[in-house]
């Protein structure tokens, strides 16, 4: 009995083998050897922030350039800069002869020297350093300039200031000609200098730097180059308040006298 017993069980285990039940993978079925990890063959991991599909740059030879960051900034531009990318505004334009900053120079220099009030205040005179720097800041020495307020020329001359001084001096000075024009800007800074020191300064007529060291003080020299810009009456009414109408124009102007770009001519 306990042989044949023993077959049986044999027997049973037999059959359950043949028939894979309780082995292998889920379901019952059998687990395919390609399925399994195998250790020469270990998973890659891709790092998700260093992964791009961008290939890698070339080598080059080419210097490096600098970085926009480290570049130095333009510098602001001085009264004393070269005018040559002067910019009309829209309104303005070209008209006439353009004649040669030599030229020019020497057209506003003549009208310095000249006498302007030889009975009345024979020791009068305009410094020539006073024309050429105002010349300057208002036209850069451009003789074909007509801008938008009606200034003309090298001294920007307007239509009312050429009538008043030839009507005043008895003269017949055309804005349109250079040299005239010179005259024409330097006798109204002499009109000028004699209205503001017989009102202000009891007949003294020192344009001298040193007697006004101040851009904005209500000096002499300061008053002209002032009234030359705006007129008489808006100076006069600033006198009062010991205040220019217009300090930066002053400003300007003194120190071009000082140093200009102008003096390369």
């Amino acid at each position: 009995m306990n042989r044949r017993f023993l077959v049986l069980v044999v027997a049973l285990i037999g059959l359950l083998v043949a028939a894979g039940c309780g082995l292998g993978g889920k379901g019952g079925e059998p687990v395919p050897v390609a399925a399994l990890p195998t250790a020469s063959e270990p998973e890659s991991v891709v790092d998700p922030v260093t992964e791009t599909d961008e290939p890698s740059p070339e080598p080059t030879t080419a210097k490096p350039q600098p970085s926009k960051s480290k570049a130095k900034p333009k510098a602001k531009a001085t009264p004393t800069e070269d005018p040559n990318n002067f910019q009309l505004p829209e309104c303005a334009h070209r008209e006439g002869k353009k004649v040669a900053k030599a030229k020019a120079k020497a057209a506003l220099r003549t009208a310095a020297g000249k006498k302007y009030w030889p009975t009345s205040a024979p020791k009068l005179t305009v410094p020539s350093r006073l024309v050429l720097a105002t010349a300057w800041h208002e036209s850069g020495w451009q003789s074909d300039i007509v801008n938008c307020d009606g200034g003309r020329g090298l001294m920007q001359v307007m239509p009312d200031t050429e009538a008043f001084i030839n009507q005043r001096f008895e003269q017949s000075y055309a804005s349109t000609d250079y040299r005239q024009n010179a005259v024409l800007g330097a006798n109204y800074l002499a009109w000028l200098t004699k209205a503001f020191g017989d009102a202000y300064f009891k007949g003294n007529y020192d344009l001298s730097a040193g007697k006004c060291r101040s851009h904005s003080s209500m000096c002499l020299l300061n008053m002209v180059i002032a009234g030359y810009n705006v007129g008489r009456q808006p100076v006069d009414e600033g006198y009062a308040d010991k205040r220019l109408p217009n300090p930066e124009y002053v400003d300007v102007v003194r120190s071009l006298m000082k140093s200009c770009y102008c003096d390369r001519y």
